[in-house]
């Protein structure tokens, strides 16, 4: 699991929380922070979770490759801070990893959370309305979907490259065919 932060204290704590049943169960083997040169306590957030903290570029493309670059874990989990997956996240993971090894498709195929919501009212609906529809017209997932990729895959495709919006731009150079969008949900929190 990758984690870009930056002063995300307060959103990073809900984070790591979502993910506590997936490093229990086996299914999260390694968890990376890479900072960019955060202010905050973000370091003593990840010390506390057991978490691997890299000092990293101020690039968030440039630091989710150098981060992806140190991990051993045969597959990646790219998540924001502030970003909550749902309860049943760890079934269709497993079943997402299962099914794309029986087929022979790790080093082809990827996949992201749907959208979540956080609120009410009009503007968290036209934020996931605007996430899903700019993933149908193959403009790349929202980051906040995060990205779930073989790491032998990532690096076959180069990884992140430095600059704005690099995460829809390496989820863009998979394609919209090789990345598969799982039921549960990746919520970005208002916080």
């Amino acid at each position: 699991m990758v984690i870009p932060t930056l002063n995300d204290e307060r959103r990073l704590v809900p984070t790591l929380a979502s993910l506590v049943a997936g490093a229990a169960d086996g299914l999260i083997v390694e968890a990376i922070l890479v900072d960019g040169g955060s202010t905050d306590e973000t370091e003593a957030v990840a010390d506390i979770a057991g978490c691997r903290l890299l000092k990293g570029s101020a690039d968030r493309g440039a630091r989710l490759a150098e981060a992806a670059a140190a991990a051993k874990a045969p597959w990646l989990l790219f998540i924001a801070p502030g970003v909550v997956l749902d309860e049943g996240w760890i079934r269709e993971v497993r079943s997402f990893l299962e099914n794309v090894s029986r087929h022979g498709e790790a080093r082809r195929r990827a996949a992201i959370f749907a959208h979540g919501v956080d609120g009410f009212g009009m503007a968290p609906k036209l934020t996931s309305f605007r996430a899903r529809l700019g993933f149908a017209l193959g403009f790349g997932p929202a980051a906040s979907q995060g990205l779930l990729i073989n790491t032998a895959h990532y690096r076959s495709r180069g990884g992140h490259r430095p600059g704005q919006g690099s995460e829809r731009a390496f989820a863009r150079s998979i394609g919209r065919r090789g990345i598969s969008v799982l039921r549960s949900r990746a919520t970005p929190l208002d916080i």
